[in-house]
């Protein structure tokens, strides 16, 4: 590791002095993570505990559980017997946590089983250095039926959605009360919109003018998204080229940053038809695992996104975009250097101006570009794809020259 990450503005390096401390500063690394995800305090099929063992368990570093207009800290039972998905669901927390854990009471005849508080879950999983949830919230709403779905992490109240005139104003006042939050706080709070393509409801038209938008999902694990497009829509990916080409043109443009998740609802089968996870998350470079850490270098533009490949470094020093992949054997990989040029048409925009197939490609840029992103793919099938043909791949943040 080289000790430097790359944000949206600038090369961030990590520089260790001496202290005259007898324990050093701990050196900075990528932290695993995913912030979409549902249990059963919205319309997620599992417990809040078993969802987050799931992701400790295999080795993400940290969690998000974002329930649709919910946060979860009030009082709040569920049907033990509900279907059967509810009675294996019941079966496995109970064998996984004990009696002594799981809460049970008989209410009219039926048996019903109480959620967890954020904060017991918290208590439960969180370990210092190993695994640390951080609370969220999706805030759902639509204009005319057009979903509008943004997440807020790092939230300690509940955000209700509000109307905007347009899809574009639904976002804009939306993002407006979250940044009211996190200048209430002082904490803080990340917002990111949600699967555009779901039931076609967001353009990159309209995600444009919303200077508030900073983040989005290049990749959401839920089948149901049209990741790919269609033959008239773009893909979610072509979205962001789209809106980064608009706002960059012009002085003081806002750059978009790309986050992968999972936005996972299905925890007891696997099937590319089920929103299940560990399909996408983010790799987050930071020297802690601690909450205020993690968000204020996502906040900065300090990680990259994934569906399965590892990188080492991302870094951009005098002009010079590097990568450093961490290959397995018998995967080849492909960096394409992804740039919309000054003075391009439209139909340039998002164009590949550079390719390597080496672990560690390089681009130069030329200062004719508005900005250049990295998208590496590999040859290697997804474990769990959420569409057919899926394969590995890891997205970067665009650099500004």
């Amino acid at each position: 590791m080289l000790g430097c990450s790359v944000g949206t503005f600038a090369t961030v390096c990590v520089v260790l002095l001496a202290s005259g401390e007898s324990k050093a500063p701990a050196k900075a690394r990528y932290f695993k993570g995913n912030l979409h995800t549902h249990s059963l305090w919205s319309d997620g099929d599992d417990f809040p505990e078993m969802i987050a063992d799931w992701y400790k368990t295999r080795g993400y570093d940290f969690l998000a559980l974002t329930e649709h207009n919910t946060i979860a800290n009030s009082v709040r039972w569920v049907d033990a017997e509900k279907d059967e998905t509810r009675r294996l669901a019941v079966k496995k927390y109970l064998a996984r946590f004990g009696h002594d854990w799981v809460e049970r009471k008989q209410d009219q005849g039926k048996e019903q089983v109480r959620l967890k508080k954020l904060a017991e879950v918290q208590s439960k999983l969180d370990e210092p250095g190993k695994f640390l949830m951080i609370s969220g919230e999706e805030i759902t709403h639509s204009f005319q039926k057009l979903p509008v779905h943004m997440n807020a992490i790092n939230l300690k109240e509940i955000i209700r959605p509000v109307d905007g005139a347009s899809v574009t104003e639904t976002m804009r006042v939306n993002q407006r009360q979250v940044a009211e939050k996190r200048k209430k706080s002082g904490e803080t709070i990340v917002s990111f919109l949600n699967h555009p393509n779901f039931v076609w409801g967001v353009s990159a038209k309209d995600m444009a003018p919303v200077d508030e938008l900073r983040f989005y999902e290049v990749y959401n694990g839920h089948p149901g998204t049209n990741q790919q497009g269609d033959g008239t829509r773009p893909s979610v990916e072509r979205i962001w080229d789209l809106v980064l080409a608009n706002r960059l043109s012009f002085p003081r443009g806002v750059p978009l940053m790309g986050l992968a998740t999972d936005d996972s609802h299905n925890y007891h089968v696997k099937a590319m038809n089920k929103p299940t996870p560990g399909r996408g998350w983010i790799m987050v470079w930071a020297r802690e695992l601690e909450t205020r850490q993690i968000m204020e270098a996502i906040d900065g533009g300090d990680f990259y996104s994934s569906t399965g490949v590892t990188l080492s470094h991302v870094g951009y020093k005098n002009g010079v975009l590097s990568l450093k992949i961490e290959g397995e054997v018998g995967v080849s990989y492909k960096t394409e250097f992804i740039a919309t040029l000054k003075e391009s048409s439209e139909e340039a925009i998002g164009a590949v101006v550079g390719s390597s197939e080496s672990l560690e490609p390089a681009y130069k840029i030329s200062g004719n570009e508005w900005y250049v992103r990295a998208r590496v793919t590999s040859n290697q099938a997804h474990p769990n794809p959420s569409f057919k043909g899926e394969v590995c791949t890891a997205w970067t943040q665009p650099v500004l020259p």
